[in-house]
């Protein structure tokens, strides 16, 4: 029953992380979390054609869903970036933006993207997503905050930079407009940066954020009292409407319905990927372990209950996920008490948003991208492997140059097929007893004398239809170096897994060590992989006594089987069986 209840309340196999200590750090994570989605779902309701406070809306009932039924501890769901251009792309050319019939539109997406994600769920599709590498984690994380970066170089610096602009375009326009560079915004932003770095280094396990909020607030407000804003320039975030997510209900007739479905599931795709790709970076600084499928549920139950409460598509927000993980949280009621704050926020201080600057907002999600780039991984990549290295590199400029969620399915493909390459070559090893060891024992090694009749090979690694071909190339090598050796062992030990195509290769093996006047034989299978060799008729094919459960008892087989007038005048003697019988030289 407990674990029948655990199913449908995941949120309860976390219940005894809840203490004391935890839930003051979840708090202070939680409001930190309010406080920075604030300016940030303002933000992404107009990039998606909204009203402003559906952005706000978004990112309190989905949060809430996505944290108790999610698996990460930290991911933060709400809008983001990506998914706000997708929307808008998306509705603009079916309703005019901003209007009640494109909000109605908008709240149906979210039905439908929720809907889809919860039957992928059901159908457990979310292990797809674990073929996303720690490499192409790395590498997007480290893209990813580049752009976080270069997304706040206009309210640091003060620089107008047009809305929905690249990185290259930002970059090219924050060195056209370097002279041009609004200092007082500058100061207030390098304060909130400076400030936040000093209280990171001097009380490490102090929530540094606040302070640096508080003290950029401070010096952006004196500035604009005494200078006014006419000359400084120092925006805030501004006065916000004072009302919590109402009751919506999405529009499900079959037009609306017909004409989302293509948006729905490329929105889908998006979301999901974002949501598990920022789970398993936060995860992989945290050392926690990410459940995809369920990810994958909770995602769609965030979106589906949230279309009811006035929420546009949300997903895992990459920055509020960091920010969560630097602020100290330590479950998942984090993004719960970040939802509650937010809606305390709109209710009853929204209007003391017109205080905070937007430039703080910029320096604080400095301080968080810089944070979030694993530079220890990254030496170790480096160090490590060519082609990692080389998978790191292409994923993380391709977050830079490319659409964000065609440069993640960039770094998936990469990794699956840099996965696919490993498998199709398994290690095809020739073992050779050693004479000078008491039982020769079996080494891999070439120098040594071979008997002229048996070959012995180790494979290791999954025999299927993609590595088939290259087993097939190794056996092709080994028959043309010793073209009398008519006999083949295959030693099973580290074979893990046998499709059918590589049951057809060694059936296929079999006929031509029998038209040599010779036999194949099988050895250390272990019982799964005995089971599909009797299923496709390998066992029937090769013969059950041709089998055997260890490589002493094959050798002791086949040895009494060989041909003896060869063996006679053999004096390489490399077998222990042939130690203990005196043949007799052929004359």
């Amino acid at each position: 029953m407990q674990k029948k209840l655990e199913v449908l309340l995941p949120f309860l196999k976390w219940k005894n992380l809840v203490t004391k200590a935890n839930l003051q750090n979840d708090i202070i994570a939680g409001f930190i979390g309010a406080v920075i989605v604030l300016p940030q779902g303002v933000a992404f309701a107009t990039i998606a054609g909204l009203p402003p406070e559906y952005g706000i809306y978004s990112a309190i009932v989905p949060a809430i869903i996505a944290a108790l039924w999610g698996s990460s501890k930290h991911l933060v769901s709400g809008p983001t970036t990506a998914i706000s251009l997708v929307v808008f792309a998306s509705i603009s050319p079916l309703a005019t933006v901003g209007t009640a019939e494109y909000v109605k539109l908008a709240l149906t997406l979210t039905f439908l993207v929720g809907l889809i994600q919860l039957i992928m769920g059901w159908i457990k599709i979310g292990k797809l997503l674990d073929f996303i590498s720690h490499t192409v984690v790395v590498g997007f994380t480290a893209g990813a905050s580049i752009l976080i970066m270069s997304s706040q170089i206009k309210n640091f610096f003060g620089i107008s930079v047009p809305q929905g602009s690249s990185f290259y375009e930002t970059i090219y326009i924050f060195i056209e407009k370097f002279d041009s560079i609004n200092h007082f915004i500058l100061i207030v932003g390098v304060t909130t940066l400076l400030s936040g770095i000093v209280v990171k280094k001097l009380w490490p396990k102090f929530p540094y954020m606040i302070p640096a909020m508080l003290i950029g607030s401070l010096v952006g407000f004196f500035m604009n009292k005494e200078f006014g804003f006419a000359m400084t320039g120092i925006k805030t975030v501004g006065a916000l409407p004072a009302t919590l997510p109402p009751l919506s209900i999405p529009s499900l007739n079959f037009v609306t319905l017909k004409e989302l479905a293509s948006p729905a599931l490329a929105i889908t795709m998006l979301a999901l990927t974002e949501a598990i790709a920022i789970s398993r970076a936060v995860a992989l600084r945290s050392g926690q372990r990410i459940d995809g499928n369920r990810e994958v549920i909770g995602q769609g139950l965030s979106n589906l209950v949230g279309s009811f409460f006035s929420a546009y598509p949300a997903s895992g927000s990459f920055n509020r996920s960091g920010l969560n993980y630097e602020s100290g949280a330590k479950t998942p009621l984090a993004s719960v008490f970040a939802a509650v704050f937010l809606g305390i926020i709109i209710l009853f201080v929204a209007s003391l948003a017109k205080f905070l600057p937007v430039a703080v907002m910029a320096g604080i999600l400095f301080l968080v991208a810089w944070g979030l780039i694993d530079f220890r991984h990254i030496r170790y990549i480096a160090k490590s492997s060519k082609s990692e290295i080389g998978l790191l590199i292409v994923t993380f400029f391709s977050t830079l140059f490319l659409e964000l969620e065609f440069a993640i399915f960039v770094g998936i493909f990469l990794s699956v097929a840099l996965y696919l390459r490993r498998t199709s070559k398994p290690l095809v090893t020739c073992l050779t007893p050693d004479p000078t060891h008491p039982n020769h024992k079996f080494v891999a090694s070439c120098e040594l004398p071979k008997c002229l009749q048996l070959t012995v090979i180790k494979i290791d690694g999954a025999i299927f239809f993609g590595s088939v071909s290259n087993i097939e190339q190794e056996l092709n090598k080994i028959q043309k170096k010793y073209p009398d050796q008519n006999n083949l062992l295959v030693v099973f030990s580290g074979v893990s897994s046998i499709d059918l195509a590589g049951i057809d290769m060694l059936k296929d093996q079999t006929k031509k060590y029998r038209n040599r006047k010779g036999d194949l034989y099988i050895s250390n299978v272990n019982h799964i992989v005995y089971d599909k060799l009797k299923k496709y008729s390998l066992v029937k094919t090769v013969g059950e006594g041709n089998i055997f459960n260890s490589k002493p008892e094959a050798i002791k087989y086949i040895f009494n089987k060989l041909d003896k007038s060869k063996c006679a005048n053999c004096d390489c003697k490399v077998f222990y069986e042939c130690i203990g019988k005196e043949v007799t030289k052929a004359h």
